[in-house]
């Protein structure tokens, strides 16, 4: 290991708006094992395709149309 680094030369990542936020968000058991099951057919993590839908809707700007009886 180098003892010091030039990084003058160095350039913005370009993918930093990109990156993922961590949070903690409620999901109940079946919405969950809907999306495993769903990941496991597909072959990604369900934690990617859950991302991928909520990307979609947000792209989308679609609006979820609630009914309370």
């Amino acid at each position: 290991m180098r003892k010091e680094y030039d990084f003058s030369k160095s350039k913005k990542n370009p993918y930093v708006k990109k990156l993922k936020k961590q949070i903690t968000i409620r999901i109940d058991e079946p919405t969950i094992d809907y999306f495993k099951e769903l990941a496991e057919d597909i072959g990604v993590p369900y934690q990617s395709l859950i991302n991928l839908y909520l990307r979609e809707c947000a792209s989308e700007k679609r609006k979820l149309d609630m009914h309370w009886n």
